[in-house]
């Protein structure tokens, strides 16, 4: 049974290598000693993250990544929308490949529903080590 989707929402995008992101997204998940339940990832373009950023979290700025997180008791389940957009932007801003831009914010979302926060100093250093980290798995 496969427990993870890709989705495209008002945009033609495809994840490349299915198999092979699913196998890394489930290893980030193992490595945190969770199980991987139901998880969707839902790639779109600004506009449409910008509305669910308005509708769910009454916030009226552009995001890569909303992630909403259904984890009960160690599984790990939920539904992650990426702009493809920000991603675009975000790649050439930090003069990254758009695919390693792309992969960081895949796990970014996974890590959110494993416990990872980020709104303090401390908490993003934690986040962006643990994205390092799952990005070298990756490799």
């Amino acid at each position: 049974m496969e427990n993870i989707s890709f989705f495209s929402e008002d945009i033609d995008f495809q994840i490349n290598n299915i198999e092979n992101n699913t196998s890394w997204i489930n290893s980030i998940i193992s490595n945190y000693s969770k199980i991987s339940g139901e998880l969707t990832y839902i790639f779109c373009s600004d506009d449409y993250l910008l509305k669910l950023n308005i509708e769910h979290l009454n916030h009226d700025t552009l995001t890569d990544i909303i992630t909403f997180d259904y984890t009960k008791t160690g599984i790990i389940s939920g539904d992650i929308f990426i702009s493809i957009d920000r991603v675009t932007e975000n790649a050439k801003s930090f003069l990254v490949p758009f695919q390693e831009e792309l992969n960081r914010v895949m796990a970014h979302g996974v890590l959110h529903l494993i416990g990872f926060k980020d709104k303090t100093s401390k908490e993003k250093k934690k986040m962006k080590e643990a994205e390092n980290l799952a990005l070298e798995n990756l490799k």
